[in-house]
């Protein structure tokens, strides 16, 4: 029997204990060869790219001399004003990348001895920076399309006669939303988030290219695909795959997005459903990759974003709108 990737020597290449030793000076360094690695390390001024700098001694900053900004190795990364050693936010990654299903924020915040909240705005700046490479992208090829709804939990009533059917409208909250998803075979993974599956047809004929063949399930807001796509349809209640026609692919990324759910971060909609799902897009397109490949297009995802204008100051917003 073929042993499982995830168990074999290939998959392992990262170290978190040699991660966890290194000092700050040797943390810069991993930092300035990710960031910098057209230059070979050697540091470029942020603000107007010139090649001509110089380091303090003094201070772990570097100066620009045309411009003259000074910056550091964080400096207009979505690390931008960090508070944390250099190292920590490399363990972080690190950390970030073992969880096969997820890393809550907080065994994040124990593994790190950091406040939850630092792990948590920590942990979604990472989430940021990795699902930003799809922002443009479009399916193409073959392309599975399905939705999965999650969130607006309603407790059921104690007493049997006074239940209902919680899979109604009128018996729900209303926070329930839906990820639906663009699947290439063999391809990457686009999720997005709506009300209803109905709503993202317009949103797959934005992302799904027009020379795609789409395979969908039977509901009838799918309908509309026939007149953009060559559309192949599965009808679940009979097989789960038939005449060429599947959603398996799309179903093993919800599988992944139901177990991180359950198992890892236990409360995942509402506004940061869509962070969630784009996280698990990337580790469903990435189960293939060794840990250490992983880590070092964590990092330097997270030193080409920009600082997120999201999660900077998330906290102090959040308490003043309180």
């Amino acid at each position: 029997m073929a042993q499982h990737f995830l168990l074999s020597t290939a998959a392992r290449t990262l170290s978190l204990a040699k991660v966890a030793r290194m000092s700050d000076d040797e943390a810069r360094d991993a930092f300035r060869q990710i960031r910098w690695a057209a230059t070979e390390g050697a540091p470029v001024c942020p603000s107007c790219g010139c090649l001509a700098v110089y380091s303090y001694k003094s201070r772990p900053v570097f100066k620009c001399k045309a411009c003259e900004h000074q910056f550091s190795v964080t400096s207009g990364t979505i690390f931008a004003s960090r508070k944390l050693p250099v190292r920590d936010y490399l363990l972080a990654i690190a950390i970030f990348v073992n969880g096969a299903k997820g890393h809550s924020a907080l065994q994040l915040s124990r593994d790190l001895d950091v406040q939850y909240k630092t792990a948590f705005v920590l942990a979604h700046k990472i989430r940021e920076a990795l699902s930003a490479e799809i922002d443009d992208m479009k399916a193409s090829g073959t392309v599975e399309i399905d939705g999965a709804y999650f969130g607006g939990y309603s407790k059921p009533a104690n007493h049997k006669e006074n239940r209902r059917d919680r899979r109604l409208a009128i018996n729900q909250t209303g926070k329930r939303q839906v990820v639906v998803i663009m699947r290439e075979r063999e391809g990457r993974t686009l999720p997005f988030v709506f009300k209803s599956e109905a709503e993202s047809v317009k949103t797959i004929a934005e992302r799904v290219d027009a020379n795609a063949t789409v395979h969908a399930d039977e509901a009838t807001h799918w309908d509309r695909l026939h007149g953009l796509y060559l559309t192949k349809r599965i009808n679940h209640e009979h097989a789960y795959s038939e005449d060429g026609a599947c959603t398996n692919q799309a179903e093993s990324f919800f599988s992944r997005l139901r177990r991180a759910e359950i198992g890892t971060h236990h409360h995942i909609a509402g506004p940061y459903l869509a962070a969630y799902s784009r996280e698990m897009a990337w580790r469903e397109d990435h189960r293939r990759v060794s840990n250490g490949e992983q880590y070092l297009m964590i990092a330097a995802a997270a030193l080409a974003h920009p600082m997120s204008r999201q999660w900077k100051g998330y906290w102090q917003r959040h308490i003043a709108a309180n």
